[in-house]
């Protein structure tokens, strides 16, 4: 089952990322040990793209660090 917008965000959100908004359905996510922000779109019931999966990933990893 692929994996959804919403999961992304709740991950991110555990993760200590802030919605800093976005325009329409995009939504932007800073952390401050993450040097770029993490950008994430789509509505939150739609499927996430395999480039945003791996994105959040690594933003993820680069957090704990």
């Amino acid at each position: 089952m692929p994996h959804k917008v919403r999961d992304l965000v709740t991950e991110l959100e555990r993760a200590g990322f802030v919605n800093r908004g976005g325009k329409g359905s995009h939504r932007n996510f800073v952390h401050p040990k993450v040097s770029k922000p993490i950008t994430i779109s789509g509505a939150l019931g739609d499927d996430a793209k395999h480039y945003q999966v791996r994105a959040v990933k690594h933003a993820c990893e680069e957090s704990q660090s």
